[in-house]
């Protein structure tokens, strides 16, 4: 069974890209993806970053379940968590693998210096 947390309440959560290098050892999968951080408000900050561990201890994925800007459920994989205790109570921070699933690659280069204006090439037909 995967296990998550779950934003009940409150607005979609912002994501921030992370470029720190001791994150490049969180990205590393076949698939195109970003590692974000993303802080959340809770009142078992403690609680919710024992669960993760527990659930990375057993070798099980966590994840977080949120609801998009279109009102979408969503889920992305946990890949670290942490907490704080501030005045207004604990923050959870989580970083998250977003895949990327509208990537796509170019591969290619621009080389104008073979190229007339008329898209003929300068090079001359050896065909027989």
């Amino acid at each position: 069974m995967e296990d998550k947390i779950t934003i009940i309440e409150g607005p979609p959560p912002t994501f921030e890209s992370v470029k720190d290098e001791w994150v490049l050892g969180l990205s590393e999968s076949p698939n195109l993806s970003e590692i974000v951080v993303t802080r959340l408000r809770t009142f078992n900050g403690p609680e919710l970053v024992e669960r993760c561990h527990r659930a990375w201890r057993h070798q099980q994925p966590i994840c977080l379940e949120y609801r998009t800007q279109d009102g979408l459920q969503e889920q992305a994989p946990i890949v670290a968590a942490r907490h704080i205790e501030t005045e207004e109570g604990h923050l959870l921070i989580l970083w998250i693998r977003l895949a990327n699933e509208g990537i796509e690659l170019q591969f290619g280069y621009d080389d104008d210096s073979g190229d007339n204006e008329d898209g003929d090439s300068d090079f001359q037909d050896w065909s027989i």
